[in-house]
């Protein structure tokens, strides 16, 4: 039997690993080679077990350094790229990955290339594979798409700042569930390096009051253009209202472009006497105040001996990126409320968008510890939920909505992996988990959700530290209201005693040794005073327990007791916190 050369191709296309996705992200600013596993059940959290960046601008390429002039990608940077992209292949063959499964994605650079399809030519007869081009629009929805698979939850205005374009759009994210804009999204030729250019060829041959003049005529072109857009994107009535109410949009911000003013606000974040504990961009988040201050940032650009993260590159285009910020900000309707920065571009977009609906669905700090889980850690949630007194819309009293079954269920997948350690050291492993331990590399956990998890932790196993580590506890703490941090207490010790109690993690759920519930309560404490939680812990009654359920239970419950001391409430006695009532009950049957 002969095969013909197609059909042949097509057999050894479809050989490998047929959930492994290698994706080049041919960016106007850089080029982003992965290799992702999208097998279930983590799909959701896009595991990447190779990724690199080939540090080719196809931008500043397609421009003469002496002219300026437009030109086509020249000889050497197409032959540059396509030896990196043999090299892919390679590298996707050791690791099992299908050709069929190799994509590579381009955007502004390529797109709008002198000899664009020449370039593609070239890539397609060396290599084998085809470039795909996304369309203006359709760059802006994909990028979208990428920031929705960072966060469990999105909504606000997106943005995209790559090397040539930026895109705009509104999006709201629930559950995986994605919408924007029915306009897609707008795009212009403000990207970190075409802006860069832009800026510098507006001053070229002027005297200094020329430039200002011609600038300050660019500046009201782009005002107008966002504010247009603004316009053009049918932004729901429900987000304005927020907006108004809550002093600006949440903006969500991606590209190389804003990850590089992100990590410039980070490094400020952990310099002189700072130390925000957390050093990943995806999920980091700025306040308005610190977001627009463009001055220091600029300064810090100029002067600062190394930023982490941010190449020389980076550094030349931080003037251009704090112009778009202070346009951005007289332009935009209602004002900025807080910049979300965002890990997921194209290259997470094109991911997040192959997945079925129920992968998106779930959540990305469930699916991160569910291979942690025993096999009772559903029961345990439940159990850790039950002893959360349910919101009533008739009282103001009600636990902080970050405060999810998302992070309960997790904190429940994982209430073991740190058991087999001593105590001196398992609060410390426990506390830094989420940002350096075995969580570190997940993708999707919000900066809160990675510390409201590491607290949980730190509580349930007692949370002793050594006084080293009480600052990285203080900081991460400092991510979080005061409230939120009273639940991770409260919550926290929750988790010791059923842990106690079921050492394993694995049980019979039909001979259940507790049952937990939660309720809102007052007039109690030595004079009848006292407003806060009562915690009601039911054990079946046994002759000569051999588990001795009530002992135990007492001496654990004095330690959820304290939570509830004022001297205990997060800023002291003037601090946040409440009472706390446990109270024991035995049953004839916990049915």
């Amino acid at each position: 039997m002969h095969l013909s050369a197609v059909e042949d191709s097509e057999i050894q296309g479809n050989k490998g690993d047929k959930h492994l996705w290698g994706i080049v992200d041919m960016g106007s600013n850089g080029i982003r080679l992965s290799v992702t596993n999208l097998a279930p059940p983590t799909a959701r959290i896009l595991p990447t077990l190779v990724s690199y960046r080939l540090d080719v601008s196809l931008y500043s390429a397609q421009y003469d350094e002496k002219t300026g002039n437009r030109i086509p990608i020249p000889q050497d940077v197409i032959d540059k790229i396509i030896a990196s992209l043999l090299r892919f292949k390679v590298i996707c063959a050791d690791l099992d990955v299908p050709k069929k499964n190799i994509r590579i994605i381009a955007t502004e650079a390529t797109r709008t290339a002198i000899n664009s399809a020449e370039y593609r030519k070239a890539i397609l007869e060396a290599t084998g594979l085809e470039v795909e081009m996304l369309a203006k629009e359709e760059e802006g929805y994909v990028g979208a798409l990428g920031v929705a698979s960072g966060f469990s939850n999105v909504s606000g205005i997106v943005m995209d700042l790559g090397g040539g374009s930026t895109q705009i759009t509104w999006m709201i994210s629930k559950d995986g569930k994605v919408t924007v804009s029915p306009k897609g999204s707008v795009s212009f030729p403000y990207g970190a390096a075409a802006l860069t250019k832009k800026l510098a060829d507006l001053r070229k041959g002027k005297s200094e009051e020329e430039g200002d003049a011609a600038v300050a005529e660019f500046r009201k072109e782009m005002e107008t253009n966002f504010t247009k857009a603004y316009d053009e994107l049918d932004i729901p009535d429900e987000m304005i209202q927020r907006a108004k109410k809550e002093g600006g949009f949440p903006l969500y911000l991606s590209g190389g472009g804003f990850r590089g003013w992100g990590y410039l606000l980070l490094y400020m974040s952990q310099v002189e006497g700072r130390h925000y504990p957390i050093s990943l961009i995806n999920g980091f988040r700025a306040s308005k105040e610190k977001f627009e201050d463009v001055e220091t940032l600029k300064k810090v650009a100029r002067e600062a001996k190394e930023i982490f993260r941010v190449s020389d590159r980076r550094r030349a285009q931080v003037p251009a990126v704090a112009f778009l910020v202070n346009v951005l900000t007289g332009s935009l309707p209602h004002g900025i409320k807080e910049a979300h920065f965002c890990q997921g571009g194209v290259r997470e977009g094109v991911l997040f968008r192959q997945m079925e609906q129920a992968t998106r669905d779930d959540d990305p700090l469930e699916v991160a510890t569910s291979k942690y889980a025993r096999k009772s850690s559903d029961t345990i949630s439940s159990l850790i939920l039950n002893a959360i007194p349910k919101s009533s819309s008739n009282s103001k009293r009600a636990v902080p909505e970050s405060v999810s079954k998302h992070v309960v269920h997790a904190f429940a997948n994982v209430l073991y992996v740190h058991s087999p350690m001593s105590k001196e050291i398992a609060s410390t492993a426990a506390l830094y988990c989420t940002s350096t331990g075995f969580m570190s590399s997940t993708h999707g956990v919000s900066h809160s959700d990675r510390a409201l998890l590491a607290l949980l932790l730190e509580s349930r196993y007692d949370g002793e530290l050594p006084p080293r580590e009480v600052d990285f506890k203080k900081s991460l703490q400092a991510i979080l209201t005061p409230e939120e941090v009273w639940w991770t207490r409260y919550l926290g010790e929750v988790g010791q005693l059923l842990a106690t109690l079921y050492p394993s993690g694995s049980f019979d759920e039909d001979e259940p040794r507790i049952r937990t519930k939660a309720e809102w309560a007052s007039g109690f404490g030595k004079d009848n005073d006292k407003e806060g939680l009562r915690l009601i812990l039911s054990i079946k009654k046994v002759k000569k327990d051999p588990m001795m359920l009530r002992d135990t239970l007492e001496d654990l419950t004095s330690e959820i007791d304290k939570v509830g001391k004022k001297k205990n409430w997060i800023g002291g006695e003037t601090g946040w916190g409440m009472a706390i009532d446990v109270k024991i009950k035995e049953v004839e049957s916990l049915d």
